[in-house]
């Protein structure tokens, strides 16, 4: 009588090429961390409380909203992917990575023990184990992605439409999020952010208009002028965007059901919008990549073509 094989987890790691396997092991392992870190936060569980005001813990717990329900998820599938020898599961990996950097890289270094009591010091080392985690991943990912080039394009409407969303998402963190912020200030008037969360002002600050920025502005530039072209800078942004989006809409809501004066409908149903369409872009970003392998290693020629001039991509 025919039995009928059970594929097994070690049957299935067993299948990966040697090189991919810890790659898919660690995506996993950034999504339960990003679960259990969203478990233990102030959404849930509240063992972990930040040294913050209760408008930045809104904040974060609109991020735990996001780590739980998406981070979490979308990095445990991506491993699953990787472990599968699909290379979507390198690109869709650097989504939840990228945003990984951006937030648990704020939670670490943000908040003020002096003026608001928490546990977060305690938390540190689970913090920078993730952060570690999300940055190799993250390389690892963008490895994957080279040393599989060229990839296969997305179509020329799709890649002009990836840029131009990314290029408003910049705009909209220059014009609409930071530069009134910024000329309050230059006008001597303290904003109730800088006032309540003078650390998670600045950081944020930073982060996002010497780092986001440009890179928003480069992967938007690049596919709007030159569409077609390959490259995995264009996965970690808009990955990263829809994330983002996703924290921010769900910020949005807990400031609403909470009755926050910042908080309304409008605000959150702009934002869950913006967190739909984010994800509707990465989508169509990552879809060619369905059905493509990872590529095999080739000693000393990681990241590197077989053939063929160096171009520019994203």
């Amino acid at each position: 009588m025919p039995t009928i094989h059970q594929t097994t987890t070690v049957d299935l790691v067993r299948t990966v090429p040697r090189h991919s396997r810890p790659l898919g092991l660690s995506l996993v392992a950034l999504g339960v961390g990003s679960a259990v870190l969203a478990l233990v936060g102030p959404l849930v569980g509240g063992a972990l409380r930040y040294h913050v005001s209760a408008g930045a813990t809104s904040q974060v717990v609109g991020g735990d909203v996001a780590g739980l329900l998406l981070v979490a998820p979308v990095s445990i599938a991506a491993g699953v992917l990787v472990l599968r020898g699909r290379l979507l599961g390198a690109a869709l990996g650097t989504g939840p990575a990228a945003y990984g950097l951006y937030t648990w890289f704020q939670l670490a270094t943000t908040g003020d023990p002096a003026r608001y009591p928490g546990t977060a010091s305690s938390f540190f080392p689970l913090l920078e184990t993730l952060f570690v985690l999300a940055a190799w991943v993250l390389v690892r990912c963008w490895q994957e992605l080279s040393r599989a080039r060229p990839l296969p394009p997305a179509s020329v409407v799709a890649d002009r439409v990836t840029g131009v969303f990314l290029l408003v998402v910049a705009s909209f963190l220059v014009l609409g999020l930071h530069l009134p912020g910024l000329l309050a200030l230059a006008q001597g008037r303290a904003t109730p952010e800088l006032t309540a969360d003078p650390g998670v002002f600045w950081v944020v600050k930073l982060m996002d208009l010497l780092l986001v920025v440009p890179l928003l502005l480069v992967a938007g530039t690049s596919l709007v002028r030159h569409p077609g072209r390959e490259g995995p800078l264009r996965y970690a942004v808009t990955g990263w965007s829809t994330m983002l989006g996703a924290a921010v809409a769900g910020m949005a809501v807990v400031m609403t059901t909470r009755g926050d004066p910042g908080g309304s409908m409008a605000m959150t149903a702009a934002f869950s919008t913006f967190a739909v369409v984010a994800a509707v872009v990465t989508v169509q970003a990552l879809g060619p990549l369905r059905d493509v392998p990872l590529a095999p290693e080739v000693p000393g020629r990681v990241g590197t073509k077989a053939s063929g001039p160096v171009r520019p991509a994203v």
